[in-house]
């Protein structure tokens, strides 16, 4: 089994890296936070006091990081950055959420010191990581693909191999402009539901038969506001971030996205209003407390309510 080296032990990244070792690999790991640091060795990983202890360890080094800043600065950049100590023969994955010029600029720096690279996002919550449920979305070469593919089937249930470098992080931003824009969406319509008087259950009848029906609404939702657990699995903060590099990146591409800078507006609008830290979901109750309305809940005896 190759060792791995784990950076970014936050709420996704910390039950990926522990589930890896559950099935026997070797984990280095490093986080800026001790106590994450901290549980990943409660885990069974070694603790590293730096990036470059970390690298000289492991064989492939994953990370898992809040935004493209950070990325930069830990892969490419930074003085104790993964590339200032990398080796031939390492290869370095990104599982992070970030701009394409990021990952196209990490991937060039990979290969002017020959050292192999793959960018693989992540879909779905922290709740499918905890179990090894996420989705991949990955660019890499087909030997880089082939080389990681057993890491991201531990960690994950649906693996993509979307093209080469930048091809997952690109994936990434089109999935996440309409999953996310459902959440504004899904909040409008129960809104006016709610508006109008009509039960909720009978609403949700005709919504999931008809091509109204989205994941958010009918997988997501059920589990999260609707039950009254507005705690984050993805925050509201984190969805402004996606959607401000999805209107940035088509910027870019001159591509028009009048709807995805709506959502973002509306997600501004929330965490202006204290939800940023809230499930994105919770775009519901910001909704329905602009409007003065209650917020729409299952009954006990709702048939739609998760067991």
């Amino acid at each position: 089994m190759e060792i791995i080296g784990f950076i970014g032990l936050g709420r996704m990244g910390l039950p990926m890296a522990t589930n890896l070792m559950k099935q026997g690999y070797t984990l280095y790991c490093f986080d800026t936070s001790a106590d994450q640091q901290a549980l990943a060795v409660k885990n069974g990983g070694h603790g590293c006091r730096s990036v470059a202890e970390l690298v000289a360890a492991s064989d492939i080094i994953i990370t898992m990081l809040p935004n493209s800043e950070i990325v930069r600065q830990v892969i490419a950049d930074g003085q104790d950055s993964v590339l200032a100590s990398a080796r031939t023969g390492q290869l370095i994955m990104d599982m992070s959420t970030v701009s394409p010029e990021t990952t196209d600029y990490v991937a060039t720096c990979c290969s002017d010191k020959q050292i192999a690279f793959a960018d693989a996002p992540v879909g779905r919550l922290a709740s499918h990581a905890d179990i090894g449920e996420s989705l991949f979305m990955v660019g890499t070469s087909k030997a880089g693909f082939e080389r990681i593919l057993p890491l991201l089937e531990i960690m994950g249930s649906e693996i993509y191999h979307c093209g080469g470098h930048g091809a997952g992080t690109r994936t990434k931003l089109v999935n996440n402009f309409l999953a996310i824009s459902y959440c504004q969406m899904n909040a409008e319509a129960l809104a006016l539901a709610e508006r109008f008087g009509l039960e909720l259950d009978s609403t949700l009848d005709v919504l999931y038969g008809t091509t109204a029906i989205n994941g958010q609404l009918k997988i997501a939702w059920p589990a999260k506001v609707l039950s009254d657990d507005t705690a984050p699995g993805f925050t509201i903060d984190l969805a402004h971030k996606d959607l401000s590099l999805v209107i940035n990146a088509a910027n870019t591409q001159s591509v028009s996205m009048p709807m995805a800078a709506a959502a973002r507006e509306a997600f501004s609008l929330a965490r202006s209003r204290g939800f940023g830290a809230l499930d994105f979901s919770a775009m519901l109750d910001v909704h329905t407390e602009l409007n003065g309305l209650n917020a729409p809940r299952f009954t006990a005896t709702s048939k739609y309510k998760p067991d």
